[in-house]
């Protein structure tokens, strides 16, 4: 049986931290930023944990 491949597109989105833990970048700061208060948009800055439904099948595309 061959090597299971990661999803490399998923490997450039996201990071995975020492604790095992999936880390990645807010949604919703691309666009449209004239419209959104300023708190919105600093809460939105840096990365964020993802949700621990979504990890599963993040791991999965990883190959973890």
């Amino acid at each position: 049986m061959p090597k299971m491949k990661s999803h490399t597109g998923m490997g450039k989105r996201v990071k995975v931290t020492g604790s095992g833990k999936i880390v990645a970048q807010h949604a919703g700061l691309r666009h449209n930023l004239e419209k959104k208060p300023s708190t919105q948009t600093r809460r939105l800055t840096g990365t964020g944990e993802i949700a621990k439904v979504d990890a599963k099948r993040v791991k999965k595309l990883l190959g973890r």
